[in-house]
């Protein structure tokens, strides 16, 4: 069953690195919105392009464009934090107990 366990520890490493590159993106995106940056730059494009989606799906879910205020990344990160804490966490439990 180690092998097992060490599989599903890798996976899930592997899993939270990626949740945490997703949540520097969905930052740096907050960020980039605050500040002009020239849209074709590729940086930005790239990042525009992986966060947008997920942003977009929050913005048609709860509309706050009446606030005045985006708070699609607040919410996102809301979300995502709790998905890294909730499944990262029980991936790894599982894990530790296959050992």
């Amino acid at each position: 069953m180690f092998i097992l366990a060490n599989f599903i520890n890798a996976i899930t490493t592997i899993l939270d690195y990626l949740i945490d590159l997703y949540l520097i993106a969905i930052i740096v995106r907050a960020v980039i919105s605050w500040i002009y940056f020239d849209p074709y730059n590729p940086i930005v494009y790239f990042i525009k392009k992986i966060s947008d989606p997920f942003l977009n799906w929050i913005r048609k879910l709860i509309p706050t464009a009446s606030l005045g205020i985006d708070l699609s990344p607040f919410i996102a990160f809301l979300i995502i934090v709790f998905i890294k804490k909730f499944l990262i966490e029980t991936m790894f439990n599982i894990a530790v107990k296959l050992k």
